[in-house]
């Protein structure tokens, strides 16, 4: 009596939305900065050598990854008509048997061992030697697995090409395609998050603090506000594929383009690399000083992605100079000179939107019962301490904003400085809202996309700008 084929699956773009090679880099990578060069040495002695260094050094969360839910529905009525499966890949041997324990829905699991990379024809040739010509279906995504397709008995691909899937059905009449979801590129655009630009309107507040509204100081501006956001674009595309295990883990950030598949890690490297080149092309014409500032900021923000944001108060410290460096970035593109008094309001108060945010995930830890923010180095008995680091902060950026009202370069500036007072009174009524919405748990986890969202916020955003013009103009 013939035995029934076993179904194989493949792992990487099939049974799972994403790259165990591309995965275990960034994670290895988020561990340990070194890991580039380690991986460039490995290389050398073959791909089989390179998969198994960087497994050896990563730290991937089977449960978390973004599992395709289509494939595990016909894995799993596979197994209740008493067939068998089998995971078969190119990933690490290890990685192969974690994911086929953590389902439970494979009879046998294979995956490239040391010296022995399993793809396409060692893959095809394997899996002959386990179970036979035409002893199994495959499911793959991936022009590599061709060869594997014409050895099976039946071919199943997964959200492949058309031209692939035309190809497959030549070479395997019959073959079944399976279109379990479609990319979108609404997720490539959220990849970059585009609405994080808003912070990088920080970029006019020394053209507006000066009080310089000609063309082009505007268009200089209007040019480093692009070629800024297209640089933090390619830092969050390298935050999220960094912190792809912290935000799986995470109730909302688990949806992140990314982190649940609808973006493959491979497509974020490139991303990153045409984003940076896009940047400092647009950089270069407004001068060095404004290509050192990006490079700072674009140095301080990888720094803080490897290591800073998981220590204890240096992370509060850094997310306050980056936004300050925006700042600096203006000044640098029009050329104008930023004042002591806005250097010292910025540090101040961007410190207390930093502990704001460190503040929320702390409060949505304490609802969920965890003992800290996950990827930090803060505990929920922490709390109290970091509202207080808010408060103080941004009370203190108020003082800062009261002194410089009654400074003599106000009277230089302004015709009616006392309107600036106004500001201040904004200021302490915003900051302390956000500090209580926050200790409500009702503080999204970035307090400027609430604010924008926020009507209150807005309300008091415009009142600034009414008592600013009104300031210049009474």
């Amino acid at each position: 009596m013939k035995m029934q084929p076993v179904l194989v699956v493949d792992l990487d773009g099939t049974l799972i939305r994403t790259d165990m090679l591309h995965e275990t880099f960034w994670s290895a990578f988020a561990k340990d900065w070194t890991t580039p060069l380690r991986a460039l040495a490995a290389l050398g002695r073959g791909r089989a050598a390179l998969k198994q260094v960087l497994a050896d050094r990563a730290a991937v969360d089977v449960a978390t990854l973004p599992y395709d839910e289509g494939v595990l529905a016909r894995l799993r009525d596979w197994r209740a008509q008493g067939g068998r499966t089998a995971l078969v890949s190119a990933a690490d041997e290890r990685l192969v048997a974690a994911v086929a324990a953590h389902l439970g829905l494979f009879n046998h699991a294979v995956g490239t061992t040391a010296g022995h990379n399993l793809k396409g024809e060692a893959k095809a040739a394997r899996l002959v030697e386990l179970f036979g010509t035409d002893g199994f279906h495959y499911m793959g995504d991936a022009e590599v697995d061709l060869p594997v397709w014409r050895a099976a008995g039946a071919a199943i691909t997964v959200n492949a090409p058309p031209d692939l899937q035309h190809r497959v059905t030549q070479a395997v009449p019959g073959a079944e395609h399976l279109r379990t979801f479609t990319r979108s590129g609404r997720d490539y655009l959220r990849a970059l998050r585009p609405h994080q630009w808003l912070k990088n309107l920080l970029v006019f507040v020394p053209m507006l603090a000066a009080h310089d509204l000609t063309p082009f100081t505007a268009l200089y501006a209007l040019t480093a506000f692009v070629a800024f956001s297209l640089i933090a674009s390619s830092v969050y595309v390298l935050n999220d594929l960094l912190d792809l295990g912290a935000d799986r883990a995470h109730p909302r950030k688990c949806r992140r383009p990314f982190a649940s598949g609808a973006v493959p890690v491979a497509h974020g490297t490139a991303m990153a690399a045409l984003l940076i080149g896009a940047g400092i092309v647009l950089a270069a014409p407004l001068g060095m000083g404004f290509v050192i500032v990006m490079a700072g900021y674009f140095g301080m923000t990888l720094a803080y992605s490897l290591y800073l944001k998981r220590r204890l108060v240096v992370d509060i410290c850094a997310l306050s100079t980056l936004y300050t460096f925006r700042i600096l970035a203006g000044g640098a593109a029009t050329a104008l000179p930023i004042s002591v008094w806005l250097l010292a309001f910025s540090v101040f108060f961007f410190f207390a939107l930093a502990a704001v945010k460190r503040q929320a995930e702390l409060v949505d830890s304490a609802a969920a019962g965890g003992l800290g923010a996950h990827g930090r180095g803060y505990r929920v008995e922490d709390l109290p301490l970091v509202s207080m680091m808010a408060i103080a902060a941004g009370y203190v950026s108020v003082l800062v904003m009261a002194l410089y009202a009654s400074s003599d370069e106000v009277t230089r500036l302004y015709s009616a400085p006392h309107m600036l007072w106004g500001i201040c009174l904004v200021l302490l009524y915003w900051l302390s809202r956000m500090v209580m919405l926050t200790h409500r748990g009702r503080m999204h986890d970035d307090p400027v996309v609430f604010a924008v969202m926020d009507p209150v916020s807005r309300s008091c955003v415009i009142m600034v700008l009414a008592l600013g013009i009104a300031g210049s103009l009474l």
